[in-house]
Formats: C-alpha cells, structure tokens, sequence
C-alpha cells in the first residue's frame, strides 16, 4: 500500500530542515534531561511501598475494568482525591489518566461560547489543543507581560459580559521561567468575571506542592492543573478546584468521561509518591543544586535564560547547530537534548538542562565546563 503523498512530503520538509524527531534509547549517561527531578520515578522506597500498600490494603488487580462513571472507580479514587485536596489546600481534586487529558478536557469542556480565553504566547501544546476544541474566543498575550494581558482583560470586559479564562503555567517547560504569579492575582481580582487558570506541571515537587501555594494565592485562581509525571515521578493528573468545578468536569469533560481510568497501582503509586514529597529531604537537595548550576553559568558566563526551576536553557541558533552542540555533551557522558524548532521558534533553538536531587554538584560543574569549550 502506497503511503500517502502529502505525509511523506511533511516528513521530507523535516528531513530538509534538520528537525525530522526519532525515539531516543536507554542510555547510561549522566542525566541531565528527564523530569524526574526528585529521583521519585528511579526510587525502590516508593516502588516497595507502593507494592506493600496495594498487598495490606487487597488491591490484587491489574486493570481498572472500565470510565470512572461506570466500573472504573474504584475506592482508592476516593482516597487519593482527599489527598490530594488537603495537601494542595484544595476544596476537591479530580485525577485524569495524564497532564494532556486534563488540559485537552478543561479547555474542551469549560470556556463556552461566546467566553474569551487570554493565554501565554508559549503556552505547551497540550493547553493549546485544548484551545482548538473549545468553542470560546482565544488570544494569546506577550510571553509573562502582566501590561499587555491586564490590557487584553481591560479591552474585553468593556460592554461585554463574556467569562474570561486567563491560562499561563507557573513554570514554562521550554524555557524554565515564571511568570509574576502575584500582580497576575492582583489584575484577576479586580474582575468578577475574569478566572485564573494554571497549570503546575514543572512546579509541583521543585517548589514543595506548586508556586500558587508557595505564594498563598490559592483563593485567587479557578483552577490548578498538577501533573505526576515529573516531580512526582509517576503518572497522571489532577485538576483542583471547587466541588462546582469537580461537578461540571465529571459531567461534560469528555477525556474524563470517555477514558479507561487509571489502574489501582498507578493510585497506590501517587499516594505513596506524595507521602514520600512530604518527609524526603530530596526537594532541599535539590534546591541546592539548582543555586549551584546559576552559580556555575554565571561563573561561566553562558547565555542562559533566567530560571530559579530545574529547568535551564541555553539559546544556540539554528537546529543543526544546536543538535551538534548536543552530540558533544553526549559524547562526553552527558545526557543534554537539543530542543529544536518547531518545539520552538526558529532562532531559539536551544540546549534543556534539567536538574535533578540526584546530580553531584560535581557534575553540574562539569557539564557546563565542557558547555563552556564548545559554545
């Protein structure tokens, strides 16, 4: 069967333009790219506690039978969501199979007609999809630019009785920064129509359980997207929020509702992940090491964009360059990765270094010498 004309021509036009992705493989260099960043997806404390847990409490099963609304809900649901609920000072929460379902459910299901929705200009992909399958308005603001977006909010709440969802993220996957959560809040709540959306994805664990409540502005914001698949070293997500909010999602969220929901062990796995973010000592290591790679790069002198996060990216022009840079970092046992355009735009291709508890301050010291050689 012939593959068809207009497919192939987009992979060429990749292939031409040095940006063609592929799946990477387990490797044993120093790590300095996955989302782990407190080690929890690597720890056997949590994989035997978690197995314990599941054997004391009869959780002898492999699959979750079915949606959440017909066989899939099953108690631990129940307790994980109070968790949840209490630790991120949330009136409730609601778990999704993963960060996309609940960003791709939440901006389908809840802007409506005839509502507006003010986003970051580089706001991930996931939130943007989301956009693309609701039936509201949307306009993007300038990247982290509280002047421009509180005069987007201005212009449309004149003469207009429209719900305005403003979405950033507390900390941005691709470039590590944060936006000025609290002048933000401030604009919000001068509006009784406007609501504040975020999603937590890269705070939750660097920053205890997310910058909204290291700020104290959980009163503030509609509603909190946490993801577990990074700091938490897990899987799934959760949209916290009022009982309200709760109720609307689990009736018109279609990734909610139209989804096999998650098995006992991927449950059991979050709960023991989150009493585990309560005691380790990981979250202060690995703030230490943070301040010691700005340190470094400074010390250096290397072109990184500001970030306090675990999350640090240096601009190198151009994706050949910029995957050459990294083929070099490999070569020398560290595991860097290019991010190229169209992940982001062309010129600001650039090296993602991710921090982790578990990187030796050594390490970091050494990866940016090495950086330092080539750039």
């Amino acid at each position: 069967m012939q593959f068809p004309k207009k497919l192939q021509h987009k992979i060429t036009q990749r292939i031409t333009l040095n940006s063609l992705r592929g799946l990477g493989k387990e490797n044993s260099r120093i790590d300095f790219s996955s989302n782990d960043y407190l080690g929890f997806a690597k720890s056997e404390v949590i994989f035997n506690k978690t197995h314990q847990f599941l054997v004391d409490n009869n959780h002898k099963v492999n699959g979750a039978t079915g949606s959440r609304l017909l066989s899939g809900n099953h108690k631990l649901y129940t307790i994980v969501e109070k968790q949840l609920a209490k630790l991120h000072n949330s009136e409730t929460a609601l778990v999704f199979n993963s960060g996309y379902d609940a960003n791709i459910g939440f901006f389908a299901s809840v802007p409506q007609r005839g509502d507006i929705i003010l986003y970051d200009e580089l706001i991930h992909a996931s939130i943007r999809d989301g956009i693309l399958l609701s039936n509201a308005k949307s306009f993007k603001f300038k990247h982290n630019d509280t002047k421009d977006l509180e005069e987007k909010i201005l212009r449309f709440t004149q003469n207009n009785d429209s719900e305005i969802y403003v979405i950033t993220e507390s900390v941005f996957s691709m470039d590590g920064d944060s936006p000025d959560l609290t002048a933000i809040s401030q604009i919000i709540k001068k509006h009784t129509n406007v609501h504040f959306v975020i999603d937590e994805a890269h705070a939750l664990g660097v920053f205890d359980f997310g910058l909204i409540q290291k700020l104290h502005l959980e009163d503030v914001v509609f509603a909190r997207i946490i993801t577990f698949g990074k700091g938490l070293g897990c899987h799934g997500a959760a949209i916290l929020g009022s009982k309200q909010l709760q109720q609307y999602l689990i009736n018109f969220s279609r990734s909610f509702i139209y989804t096999t929901s998650l098995p006992p062990h991927a449950l059991a796995t979050i709960k023991i992940a989150y009493d585990e973010l309560v005691i380790s000592d990981s979250k202060a290591q690995l703030q230490q090491n943070i301040q010691h790679f700005i340190s470094e790069s400074n010390r250096l002198r290397l072109n990184f964009i500001q970030s306090t996060s675990a999350i640090h990216c240096c601009i190198i022009s151009g994706n050949e360059h910029v995957k050459n840079m990294a083929l070099q970092l490999q070569q020398h046992g560290f595991e860097v990765k290019p991010i190229l355009s169209p992940t982001v735009p062309t010129n600001q291709e650039r090296l993602r270094f991710c921090l982790h508890a578990y990187n030796s301050k050594e390490e970091i010291t050494n990866v940016l010498e090495n950086l330092a050689t080539f750039v």
